[in-house]
């Protein structure tokens, strides 16, 4: 399956992004299919070629969630965004119904 994604290209501490479509299965790091535009994020520039976005989504790539928020807001495609913040993991809480649970085990002295 065909993907529309992300592929970071600058150099330490000067992050640029290429907007590609790649293999689903392939690496980021790998040669991509078609560059379809880029992205600045320290000068804030960024172009995209809407038309050949449109054409692959229509053959069916898929774009990853930042790759499709930032076409939603170039208005490249019509949609909401995808929240991509993971969720928070619940902590884990100690039981204080219990006390023994919240004291390491002691080993048994033997005689």
């Amino acid at each position: 399956m065909l993907k529309i994604r992300f592929q970071r290209v600058g150099r330490k501490n000067q992050p640029h992004f290429r907007l590609v479509l790649t293999e689903s299965t392939s690496s980021a790091k790998k040669k991509a299919k078609e560059i379809l535009g880029f992205y600045d994020p320290v000068k804030k520039t960024s172009n995209v070629d809407p038309d050949r976005v449109k054409y692959w989504i229509d053959r069916g790539a898929q774009p990853s969630s930042t790759a499709h928020n930032f076409l939603v807001t170039k208005k490249v495609i019509e949609a909401k965004k995808i929240p991509v913040h993971k969720k928070a993991k619940p902590k884990e809480q100690v039981s204080t119904h219990n006390p023994q649970a919240a004291q390491p085990a002691t080993p048994s002295p033997t005689a």
